[in-house]
């Protein structure tokens, strides 16, 4: 599950120590709680837009739960800025401004190749082996054409990187940018081209085999101001899918 963190790019998007202490205790319930692991999983795979309305009685049926499970599990999701909570109107899928969208690339662009290069100090055989395996799982993903899926794994993949450079607190911050990042893809993306596709993740892996740090670094940083340069900053149609059918898998 991913640990719910928010980014630091921003004086509006800070987190203080006593928030992340009560978002930690927030993890324990939230790995059982099926209404945050299955939104949080249709987010990733873009299988919810952003702006979709969170019904508390669509998703208790869906999911089977009561609406206390249900609002704590939207909470959480909040906390992680995938879900907007506004009074008297209930819970959306977060929809991220333009302003947001390039401030967590921003973001991205100055964490990431830094942890990369870490990573690649420290990288081991395990470690490559993993993100092999991993790579070859977001290969068969994007094979099968299970788009949505392939974005999650791609995503994923960004973030085993983090944890290699075995920087914690930048790890978490990443996760929660990278899952940010999704629902961005979603709005504002151009082209498919662009996306993270083997070659860049192979790329990426080799060097860290090779524990070449100044190459996973560039590398890491052309990739990430690729992606952010594919972004167009006006939204597109959303789907006529009812909630319960973008849900399901």
């Amino acid at each position: 599950m991913r640990k719910l963190y928010t980014n630091v790019s921003s004086p509006n998007m800070s987190i203080t120590q006593q928030e992340a202490s009560f978002i930690r205790g927030l993890q324990a319930d939230m790995v059982q709680n099926p209404v945050y692991t299955g939104v949080e999983r249709a987010i990733l795979e873009q299988r919810l837009p952003p702006g979709m309305r969170l019904a508390e009685t669509d998703l208790a049926e869906f999911y089977g739960v009561s609406r206390t499970i249900v609002r704590t599990g939207l909470q959480a999701l909040a906390h992680s800025h995938l879900v907007t909570l506004r009074p008297n109107r209930g819970a959306s899928v977060a929809n991220p401004s333009p302003r947001e969208a390039r401030e967590v690339f921003e973001a991205r662009e100055l964490l990431e190749p830094r942890s990369a290069r870490e990573a690649a100090m420290r990288a081991g055989r395990a470690d490559v082996r993993a993100l092999r395996l991993h790579a070859q799982e977001e290969h068969d993903a994007m094979r099968d054409n299970e788009s949505g899926r392939a974005l999650r794994l791609s995503g994923r993949f960004h973030v085993m990187i983090a944890q290699i450079a075995n920087q914690r607190t930048i790890a978490e911050i990443i996760e929660n940018l990278v899952s940010r990042s999704s629902l961005i893809i979603a709005l504002y993306w151009t082209r498919s081209s662009t996306r993270c596709d083997e070659g860049c993740h192979n790329a990426l892996i080799d060097a860290l085999e090779r524990n070449d740090a100044t190459e996973a670094e560039e590398l890491m940083r052309s990739h990430l101001v690729e992606l952010h340069s594919a972004l167009r900053f006006d939204v597109g149609d959303t789907s006529n899918l009812t909630l319960k059918d973008m849900l399901g898998d």
